[in-house]
């Protein structure tokens, strides 16, 4: 299949995820570690996703947060619900994302949020898309006028380690910027990268299923997308740095 073809299977099977979560609450939780989650509703969204792209392109593997699967090659990649925690409190905060991975690059993603109706979806070449309308990102050329996100501070076993260094960031990054924000959810961050309400997001994980749809999106709406390094972002990078070229040297300068 073309890219566009593809590209509209990811929207079909997204809009059954969507339906999942119009339908049911977040139900039993599963731990999956130190304050981590998942609900019911992650794992239906993920089996009906799944089961419909195995349907309609089975030479194509497919990737889960919940139930794992392809490692390698051409896959989809898919979040059933990013941003768990804020579904399971009320929050709107939370997205159905689901991108695909070729020859080692994301190459097209559809990010759903359910509670907010907006639909972003992006193909290579094809340009970006908010609820079918085209988007861009950011221009902004002043740090001091830029609206930064940044991911989460980590839970678990070695999180006062692994935090150290983002704390540090924040350090580093609030007398610069305009506003920093932590919104609990990498597929929205990079939407709204995408969007131009942020003109940068800084994610210091990279778990294809939280970032490969939104790199995807955010690359054709403009958007540098690297890695914390300044190299070129790619599906085992350590993270996401997504900004407005204009912005770019100053804040990677601030990334240490």
């Amino acid at each position: 299949m073309e890219l566009a073809e593809l590209l509209k299977v990811a929207g079909a099977a997204v809009e059954r995820g969507r339906a999942v979560t119009a339908s049911r609450a977040p139900g039993e939780l599963t731990s999956k570690g130190d304050r981590d989650m998942a609900s019911e509703v992650d794992f239906a969204v993920e089996r009906e996703v799944r089961a419909f792209l195995e349907r309609e392109t089975p030479e194509i593997g497919v990737l889960g947060e919940e139930e794992g699967g392809a490692t390698d090659g051409t896959r989809w990649v898919l979040d059933p619900v990013d941003g768990t925690v804020n579904f399971i409190h009320g929050v709107p905060l939370w997205a159905i994302s689901l991108g695909l991975i070729h020859e080692g690059r994301a190459v097209a993603g559809v990010i759903d949020h359910p509670a907010l109706g907006t639909t972003y979806a992006a193909a290579e070449g094809l340009g970006a898309t908010c609820n079918g309308r085209a988007i861009r990102g950011s221009e902004c050329t002043d740090l001091t006028d830029a609206l930064v996100s940044i991911g989460d501070y980590a839970v678990g076993p070695d999180a006062e380690q692994v935090n150290a260094e983002r704390v540090a960031l924040t350090e580093r990054l609030y007398p610069r910027v305009q506003r920093l924000r932590m919104i609990g959810t990498a597929a929205t961050a990079l939407t709204w990268t995408a969007h131009g309400y942020f003109d940068a997001m800084i994610l210091f994980s990279n778990k294809p299923w939280d970032t490969m749809a939104g790199v995807a999106i955010c690359r054709e709406a403009g958007v540098t997308v690297l890695d914390l390094d300044g190299t070129e972002h790619a599906p085992e990078s350590r993270g996401v740095f997504a900004v407005a070229e204009g912005i770019r040297e100053p804040l990677q300068e601030l990334l240490g």
